[in-house]
Parts: structure tokens; C-alpha cells; sequence
């Protein structure tokens, strides 16, 4: 199942074309989703929640790096794409090496583009692309204090030697 829902942008494009054929509506998000957590989960089904189709776009780890620091990823691509797809409500997951989805944005044309709550929606990357065809560019609230940061941080603090 999970190999079903992880697709190139080629595949993608050609299988969300044929969706908005039937009138499906289709739903874009992006993240890096590095140690996934509750946060992750909550705010990939309120995404879903607004169409029909979730496609969730994941940083490759040569993209995370660029994106958080030399010490992130913490999880390689192939198993977060996993944990990803393996969601209930994402029925499909692609992998991205640039430093932004821009290019996925622009080759799916989703009808709504989707970020946390954490971004303007004028600043949300794709958003120019989404707004130009006529598409919506929405963000969900997150969980409070659920960040793969913050759980980055807690482990750290809590597993550090005793004297060190």
C-alpha cells in the first residue's frame, strides 16, 4: 500500500490530472516532516479535510539540510516518505530535491495549497504560482508546542550525561 501512495512528479501529475477530471478537489502540502509527531498528524488531517486528495510533497535530505542546519535530517527521505504515506490521510506522497516545491506546485496545479498556521499566507511559498490559475492558498492551525524541534530539544535535554 504504501509503495502505491509514494509517486514521482511525472506519475503524479498524469494521476491528479485524471482526478480533477472527475471534479476531485486537490490538496497540496509540503514539509520536511523530520521525526513525525502528533502535530504532524493533526495538521495533515485538517488538511485533507478541505478536498478530496492529499498530496503531501517531503524534503529529500539534501533539501532538509539547506532548509534546518548540517544536523538535520534526523530520519533519512525514505523512511519519512514511509511515515508519511503510511497516514490515513495522505493518498499520495512525493519526494523533492529542491530547496522549495515550487516546481511540484507548479506542475500538479493543486486547487488548494495548505501551510501551517506559522506562515503568512502571502509568504507561503507557491502561493503566487496557486493564486494565478485561480487556486486558494489556506493555513491550519497547529497543535501548540508540537514541534520536531521542540522534541529534538526534549530528548537532547533529557538524555545528555549526568555532569555534561
Amino acid at each position: 500500500m504504501l509503495k502505491q501512495k509514494i509517486k514521482t512528479l511525472g506519475a503524479l501529475t498524469k494521476i491528479v490530472s485524471r482526478l480533477k477530471k472527475t471534479g476531485k478537489t486537490i490538496v497540496f502540502t509540503n514539509g520536511c516532516f523530520d521525526l513525525l509527531h502528533y502535530g504532524h498528524a493533526q495538521y495533515l488531517e485538517k488538511a485533507k479535510a478541505r478536498g478530496d486528495i492529499l498530496v503531501v510533497a517531503v524534503n529529500s535530505d539534501g533539501s532538509v539540510k539547506k532548509i534546518k542546519g548540517d544536523k538535520r535530517p534526523i530520519s533519512p527521505a525514505k523512511q519519512r516518505i514511509g511515515l508519511i504515506a503510511a497516514l490515513e490521510s495522505v493518498d499520495y506522497a512525493l519526494l523533492f530535491d529542491e530547496a522549495s516545491p515550487r516546481q511540484a506546485i507548479k506542475a500538479l496545479k493543486p486547487d488548494l495549497l495548505v501551510k501551517g498556521a506559522d506562515w503568512k499566507e502571502n509568504e507561503i511559498i507557491g502561493g503566487d504560482i496557486v493564486a494565478a490559475y485561480g487556486g486558494k492558498v489556506s493555513t491550519v492551525k497547529l497543535v501548540k508546542d508540537c514541534s520536531t524541534t521542540n522534541l529534538i530539544k526534549k530528548i537532547a535535554e533529557r538524555y545528555q550525561p549526568e555532569g555534561g
